[in-house]
């Protein structure tokens, strides 16, 4: 039996789960809702609510998972990437409850734990699968081999997928975060009503600069045309974008499914919560017979489940490290 206890520090949200003998038990997330006033991240308001959250969210984890702190076996924790100040309240908290408590410390890659969030429940991808990571930060084709081994294949030049969908929001005047209200907007709207840039990257790479770019001069230029064109067409713009970076991600990932001869595809990170993507690659599945995996909602943005669950494979191997860790805000994959 192993019961870690494993803590998420890497952005905005104070998370904390428990994960006995594979299961988990309680995963408790602390939003931070102060950010919507500056449309964004701000690193040092996000490191000083992270230091007001942790311990109440710690407590409340080990209500919900009925569990004793001295009950613990181990210690996971986010080491990076993420911006440091945040990590570095998380991390800081991880080694000092180890010590107190006698415990080893886990070390986990935040963007491994999204993709093997997809081992808390069934049904679960068999080795080797294709996951397509995509978040405000990253956008990534990663060949998973085993729960140690995993290569990126294909990833953004520039800018990441998450972020054409938050800069979209911004210059729409949709509050922050923006990326979900286009969500919503999009599926009232019609997906072929506007054409954007289409970036031509080759191989499995990714590049959403010069899409984003477009987006901005296509709305100024209408602007000037029609001051009102942004509210009566909101929806439109919101579903022709969203149509467009979920075209851009699937074009690439069914090209490295055919390279690889791979049919077991995951999708993981912020953006595999997007109702666009969900759909395009169910469809994707039927068309080329795909075995797919999308994860839960709560088991898509940052969360300390992913953590506990990639804490709990690196456990059973015995991989561990010492109180001179520190935090990474950019980590080797």
């Amino acid at each position: 039996m192993s019961v870690i206890l494993a803590i998420e520090s890497s952005c905005d949200e104070t998370s904390v789960a428990i994960c006995n003998n594979g299961k988990i038990t309680a995963n408790v997330i602390a939003n931070q809702t102060i950010h919507e006033n500056y449309g964004g991240v701000i690193p040092e308001l996000a490191s000083r609510v992270h230091q007001q959250n942790i311990v109440p969210v710690i407590q409340q984890a080990l209500i919900d998972a009925n569990i004793d702190k001295k009950e613990l076996d181990a210690v996971a924790f986010t080491q990076g990437p993420g911006l440091l100040g945040a990590l570095l309240v998380g991390v800081s908290f991880a080694k000092s409850f180890a010590l107190a408590l006698d415990l080893p410390l886990i070390s986990v890659n935040h963007m491994h734990a999204h993709i093997l969030a997809h081992f808390i429940d069934d049904p679960k991808p068999e080795f080797p699968f294709l996951c397509l990571t995509v978040s405000g930060g990253h956008t990534q084709i990663v060949l998973v081999k085993s729960y140690f081994e995993m290569e990126i294949v294909g990833e953004t030049l520039d800018d990441a997928a998450g972020e054409a969908f938050d800069k979209t929001a911004k210059l729409l005047n949709l509050p922050y975060p923006g990326g979900p209200l286009i969500d919503r907007h999009a599926k009232l709207g019609n997906p072929l009503a506007f054409k954007f840039a289409d970036p031509q990257i080759k191989d499995l790479d990714y590049s959403f600069s010069g899409f984003k770019t477009s987006i901005l001069y296509f709305i100024r230029n209408q602007e000037k045309e029609q001051s009102n064109f942004i509210a009566d067409h909101l929806n439109d713009i919101c579903a022709s974008v969203q149509h467009s970076i979920v075209r851009i991600l699937l074009q690439k990932l069914k090209k490295a499914a055919a390279q690889y001869g791979i049919r077991e595809i995951a999708i993981a990170g912020g953006v595999s919560a997007n109702s666009g993507l969900r759909e395009g690659l169910q469809k994707a599945a039927e068309e080329l017979n795909w075995n797919v995996y999308i994860p839960a909602f709560q088991y898509c943005t940052d969360n300390a489940a992913m953590i506990a669950i990639a804490g709990y494979h690196k456990f059973l191997n015995g991989d561990f490290v010492g109180q001179d860790v520190a935090p990474l805000s950019r980590m080797e994959f």
